[in-house]
This record gives C-alpha cells, structure tokens and sequence, in this order.
C-alpha cells in the first residue's frame, strides 16, 4: 500500500476496471482481475449487469469470487446455466455481448494479447495456460476492456505470440481477417489507462490513478508510449468501493 493512501494499486485497478461496465448490458467475464472488476460493478453501480463466463453459466451472482470458470458458485447463483457451444455461438458469436474482459502475459502496442509461449513456440522458456476463450472473446465482443499490471516484462514491443488479436498491425486488420467485435477499448492497469488512437489504433496513455505520474506508465511500456496532452486523474475510489471489493477478495 502506498504511503499516504488507503488503497493498493491493485485496489484501484480493479476500481477503475468495475467503473468502464454499464448497468444493464452483458459482460463475458474471465477469471481473476475481470472477475474482481465485473463483480463489484455488480454490487455496486451496475446491479443489472449480466455476468456470462465461459462455463456456461448466464447471470451468475456469485457471493464469492469464483476459482475458476468450473467453480460451483457460478452455476448456483445464475439465471441460467447452458452448454458450453451455446454460450459461444449463441451470445458471444452472434454480437450478444457488449463487454469482453480479457488479461494476459504480454500486450504490445496495438492491444494484441499473447496468452500462449514467453520465447520461441516450439522451445518456450514459458509456457503459458494457453488461449481459452479469449480469441473469441477478442473477436466477437462488441468492446473489449484489457485489464494487467504494467510493467517492460509484460508492456512489450513485439509479443512473442499472438493469441487474441487486438488491432493486429493498424487499421483495417480486424476487418480483414473478419472480425465483427470493436475491439480493444480500454486498457486499465494499475498506474492508469490506455485507449487506442483513432487513426492508427495505437494505444495513448489518457489518464494516470492517483499519485502516479504519466512518466512512470512511460517508463513502464516497453515501447515508446504516446501520452495525451493533458491525461486526466482518475477519481480515488470510493469507500464503498473499496469495502465491497475487499470482502470479495477475502471471502
């Protein structure tokens, strides 16, 4: 925890995160810092707010954050639980799905994600837990928000793989390969957030969390980081805020 504040970067991340969600529109949630972000929108700005993961489960409401997408929790508390072949050509294939959460290993300029190898794919140094849903997720929600602590390590020039496919080279790629989903809109980390240039897509520092300063988010970005002419400050969160996310996490 920082000195002088009340809430861990973490904290705000997920804060800043649950804030980009809109009551009353679906959310294909992953777990981990999406989860930690959808739910508290859930409970607390956005009650309407359907949480879909990929399990299967429609409206989950869990009192807890899910393990994984298989944790009992999630078919216990939703509205509806179907197949997993459903969830994906039924909502998230078919544009149903406004909000798309996704995380990963690296990200590069243009909010592509790799989830898959750290080095070469046939002799990895790392290998990842692999893609998922996330390509499809990357490909067919209508936006999608990136949430990831950022850092050189993870913040990279050119990923080693391309898992889900954010903006792939610029302008015209999504549309090439057929993608029908906007892709990425925001990218929340735990020093600010980061949104793609109109024109070439490449993603802009637009605004840094309390007590950070946008040459920090430079010097944490394994790219030469564009920055907007006056980022703005995002809100501290707020003590609701904050209380509801802690007993989520330690529940």
């Amino acid at each position: 925890m920082s000195a002088g504040t009340q809430w861990t970067a973490d904290e705000m991340m997920s804060v800043a995160a649950s804030r980009s969600l809109v009551d009353g529109t679906a959310c294909f949630v992953g777990i981990g810092l999406p989860s930690q972000a959808a739910n508290l929108a859930r409970r607390t700005h956005a009650p309407g707010l359907v949480l879909i993961y990929e399990s299967g489960t429609l409206g989950a409401k869990p009192d807890r954050l899910p393990l994984s997408i298989g944790d009992g929790i999630l078919a216990e508390t939703a509205d509806s639980v179907i197949t997993v072949p459903e969830v994906f050509n039924y909502w998230l294939q078919a544009g149903r799905i406004r909000t798309g959460f996704l995380s990963g290993a690296q990200l590069d300029r243009r909010g592509n994600i790799n989830t898959t190898v750290i080095g070469e794919y046939g002799d990895p140094k790392v290998r990842l837990p692999g893609s998922g849903g996330a390509p499809e997720i990357a490909a067919s929600c209508q936006e999608v928000t990136i949430v990831m602590r950022q850092s050189r390590r993870s913040f990279v020039d050119r990923l080693d793989f391309i898992t889900s496919l954010g903006f792939g080279s610029g302008p015209g790629d999504r549309e090439r390969f057929g993608l029908r989903g906007g892709g990425p809109l925001h990218v929340i980390t735990d020093l600010g957030v980061l949104e793609p240039d109109p024109q070439d897509r490449e993603l802009t520092l637009t605004a840094v969390h309390p007590g950070v300063e946008p040459e920090q988010a430079v010097e944490a970005t394994g790219w030469p980081l564009r920055v907007a002419a006056e980022p703005a400050r995002t809100p501290p969160p707020t003590a609701t805020e904050l209380d509801v996310l802690r007993r989520l996490t330690t529940s």
